[in-house]
């Protein structure tokens, strides 16, 4: 009988930048073929207009050089919008989108990832998070149905800590509601109301509410969808 140790089990392959830059971009130039163009034009444009300053001031190499090396930037910087609009599009009416997308600024922020209010006919979700402008509430649904279930959510939370500012935002494309693109500037935007400690106690008490755990996919991640911003730009 064998007593030789079990061989052991072999590292994951270190997955380089390029290969997060060649995975963002087939991803956005499936949606959007275009980008590449894009992309090379910046960089072209770029490495032109640094050429062309490089030979009036007597440096054509040297400045061109900078010129392309901003051409990267601006290409990569046309890469990094594109394909968080593709990606967001992507997730855009899956549950759970929106904290999916919030996911990416919380720091500073308590983020319940399970659902406070669920209508069970039509799958409309609330979605409650706490941060230092007060209690967030984020519906996904239709203006028409979701108006009522933050309402209530909102006499619901204001019972337990009657004196934190809670802000309402409705999630989706009808009028007066906010799309997944511009969701975290509307987060960001929000006036600071609390201090840190605060925003802990506020959490800790409303934990005592509760949630609901529908039959939903957990965890929708844009960034399975995209490489993150570090990775895109070769970081």
């Amino acid at each position: 009988m064998s007593n030789s140790a079990p061989s052991p089990t072999p590292k994951p392959k270190k997955r380089r930048w390029y290969n997060n830059f060649i995975d963002a971009y087939r991803l956005t130039a499936g949606a959007e073929p275009w980008v590449g163009w894009a992309m090379a034009g910046g960089l072209l444009a770029s490495a032109g207009i640094g050429v062309g300053i490089g030979y009036a001031v007597g440096h054509p190499i040297y400045v061109g050089f900078l010129g392309a090396m901003a051409g990267l930037t601006v290409a990569m910087f046309i890469l990094s919008w594109r394909v968080k609009k593709v990606s967001y599009a992507q997730i855009e009416g899956q549950p759970g989108a929106s904290i999916a997308v919030l996911d990416q600024i919380k720091r500073g922020w308590n983020i319940e990832q399970e659902p406070v209010a669920v209508n069970p006919r039509t799958q409309d979700l609330v979605f409650r998070m706490v941060g230092r402008p007060g209690i967030v509430l984020l519906s996904e649904g239709p203006s028409s149905r979701v108006k009522k279930m933050l309402k209530d959510e909102e006499r619901r939370v204001g019972r337990v800590v009657p004196n934190v500012p809670v802000h309402l935002i409705e999630v989706g494309r009808d009028e007066g509601q906010v799309s997944l693109t511009k969701l975290q500037t509307a987060v960001r935007k929000l006036p600071k109301k609390l201090t840190g400690e605060e925003v802990a106690s506020v959490s800790h008490r409303l934990r005592s509410l509760g949630g609901t755990r529908p039959p939903i996919p957990k965890g929708i991640d844009p960034m399975r969808a995209r490489p993150n911003r570090k990775a895109s730009r070769g970081r």
